[in-house]
């Protein structure tokens, strides 16, 4: 960064021929106090290098005006990928719902997209009710990047009635990433019966990370009639998604799960020992004093910890 005593240089760096010196000119305008650095950052936006144009949206991230907003919109349309990756990032840091007016007005007009996901992105932090309808609709985008931006906007929102939506999504998307979204997006569903068996279907997805979302969703909802397909995540062969089949299992209380969850109690990975202790203190059955009393001896101490913690629960 430029030091404090440079700063009345900026201007003449800012008009270098290199390069490299007008980016260095960019990243000191961050800590200026002087007036007019905001309008020198979207100036810098047309700069002829894409390195400097990169460099200025990244530094406008903060900035929440409608001039920055638009500078940054039309970044978005920049021949670099570098420079679009930057103005999208620094839209979806603005925290002003007053810009959502702006972006939904770009949205309307997009046709690119890379440009629909990214606004869609900037769209989710503002939580703007006027987003849900073209969300909504972009769940039929062919590109799996627009549909999981517009998921991202519809659970921020949480409309229920966008929850037969979100199911088809989790339940037939083609794209990996859309599935687990709209799994960890039914979150917020209070109608279960609208959900679950999307939330069952995504516990046996092919991707691991898709059924580590569904077993993680299922306990967020208390889904009690889901409790024999997380008994059979247990058995998955990604600890991860067995971590997360043990947690909602003791959110569950459920005593059919105490095999499986004392089974997990000697797994190799430390982390779901831990789960699993969690989870036998708060399903509360005396048949799993014997196990936590073993691990008492475990030799990660925060095994030893959860262990002594859940025997507490179970007045031992």
């Amino acid at each position: 960064m430029m030091p404090a005593t440079n700063y009345a240089d900026i201007h003449s760096r800012l008009a270098s021929a290199d390069p490299e010196v007008r980016r260095i000119a960019v990243m000191g305008l961050i800590d200026s106090d002087e007036e007019g650095v905001e309008q020198l950052l979207i100036e810098a936006l047309m700069d002829a290098d894409a390195k400097v144009r990169a460099e200025a949206a990244r530094m406008l991230e903060g900035y929440e005006t409608p001039e920055v907003v638009e500078g940054l919109i039309g970044a978005l349309e920049d021949g670099s990928a570098e420079v679009r990756e930057s103005a999208a990032t620094s839209l979806s840091e603005l925290k002003d719902a007053a810009m959502g007016d702006s972006l939904l007005a770009a949205l309307s007009a997009a046709s690119k997209p890379f440009v629909q996901a990214a606004l869609f992105r900037a769209l989710r932090e503002l939580r703007c009710p006027e987003a849900f309808s073209p969300a909504l609709a972009a769940l039929s985008s062919e590109e799996g990047g627009v549909r999981c931006a517009a998921l991202g906007v519809l659970g921020y929102l949480k409309n229920p009635t966008a929850l037969l939506e979100i199911a088809r999504i989790a339940d037939s998307d083609a794209d990996v990433e859309a599935r687990r979204i709209a799994v960890g997006a039914l979150g917020f569903a209070t109608d279960l019966s609208a959900v679950v068996p999307a939330l069952k279907k995504a516990l046996v997805d092919i991707s691991w990370q898709v059924r580590e979302e569904a077993a993680a969703t299922l306990g967020k909802l208390l889904a009690t009639d889901a409790v024999d397909d997380l008994i059979a995540a247990m058995a998955d062969p990604y600890w991860q998604v067995r971590l997360k089949a043990a947690r909602s299992l003791g959110r569950l209380k459920a005593r059919t799960a105490l095999p499986a969850l004392i089974d997990a109690l000697g797994h190799e990975m430390s982390n779901l020992r831990k789960e699993a202790a969690v989870a036998l203190g708060e399903v509360g059955d005396a048949a799993a004093v014997p196990a936590l009393e073993k691990a008492l001896d475990d030799g990660d101490p925060d095994v030893r910890k959860l262990a002594r913690l859940a025997l507490n629960q179970l007045s031992i």
